[in-house]
């Protein structure tokens, strides 16, 4: 069994889930979470037996507990829900990742700068809403594929910029702005990849092991952007099969070839005793050696909200 490294919680997801943490520690029970405050069933359902509570709008905050902490998802939202919080009074804690931010600064800056901007991404996914909402309505547009960054058409003589969604695959996302960059050599690229170092260097990890086994297991969520490419990269990298599977009750044992040599890894969202879990399974029906295959260190930490870390006053 080859166990690819990196994998699993990236620093924004830890300090996201921290954050839901230590305010149930801090402010006690109830806290509500606006979104999954991550892609993962396993974290969330963890958080909701603390006293987490999950919303998918702040108008599902009943006025009695309007003055409970309200936590956005590390996933970022559009300014508009920060900007209901405070109309309420609310009392909020931005999870949002701070590689997300930075997209969304970087989004900002664009448009005052009288920029069309493009954002690669995904129709749907939270980041992308949160992206798209940090300006007004139709100064972002959204490509998803090298078909539509062929097909795309700016709206008037503007300059072009293009931002994205960071959680996508590195190699399709070269494809697409390779596609742009061809077709508009002056449009304008970020000073530094908006695709964030964990999303690289899973796919990196999975890379590496993926010609080396017989089939590879991505532990993380269906709804999880980055688990998805990681299994797609396995794919792409010449593993015969790979699936997603959020627990070891999910693995499709019928449908697994005859195993030599697995792969495991996990998405930024899935926690190591997932991935452990999975291990575990495997060891009841096969004679199990685990190797480590490293391609990077992972050293980022982001700091906790200013409120967080203050002590308390008793």
């Amino acid at each position: 069994m080859l166990l690819c490294a990196p994998r699993g919680f990236c620093a924004g997801v830890d300090r996201a889930v921290q954050i839901v943490e230590l305010a149930l520690e801090r402010y006690g029970a109830p806290v509500y979470v606006r979104h999954e405050i991550v892609h993962n069933k396993f974290v969330v359902e963890g958080l909701r037996t603390k006293g987490a509570v999950f919303i998918e709008e702040l108008t599902e905050i009943p006025e009695a507990d309007v003055e409970r902490p309200v936590v956005f998802s590390a996933h970022g939202v559009p300014k508009s829900v920060p900007a209901a919080a405070q109309a309420r009074n609310m009392f909020y804690l931005d999870a949002t990742c701070p590689l997300v931010s930075k997209v969304h600064k970087e989004a900002e800056i664009h448009h005052r700068r009288g920029r069309e901007i493009i954002l690669i991404g995904h129709a749907g996914h939270p980041e992308v809403i949160g992206t798209m909402g940090q300006l007004p309505e139709g100064a972002v547009r959204l490509v998803e594929t090298v078909a539509d960054a062929r097909a795309y058409e700016p709206t008037g003589d503007r300059p072009l910029a293009w931002i994205t969604q960071t959680t996508l695959s590195v190699d399709d996302t070269k494809e697409i702005v390779d596609t742009l960059t061809e077709r508009f050599p002056d449009i304008v690229a970020p000073h530094k990849d908006d695709i964030c170092y964990a999303t690289t260097n899973r796919q990196e990890a999975v890379k590496a092991v993926a010609p080396k086994v017989d089939a590879m297991v991505v532990v993380g969520a269906p709804n999880s952007s980055n688990s998805q490419r990681l299994r797609e990269v396995a794919e792409r990298a010449g593993c015969p099969t790979a699936i997603l599977v959020q627990r070891a009750a999910d693995i499709p044992w019928d449908a697994l070839p005859a195993l030599s040599r697995l792969g495991i890894t996990a998405g930024a969202s899935a926690p190591e005793v997932l991935v452990e879990e999975i291990i575990g399974a495997f060891a009841d029906r096969y004679r199990v050696t685990v190797e480590t295959v490293r391609t990077a260190d992972e050293t980022v930490a982001f700091n906790l909200p200013r409120v967080l870390r203050e002590p308390v006053v008793s």
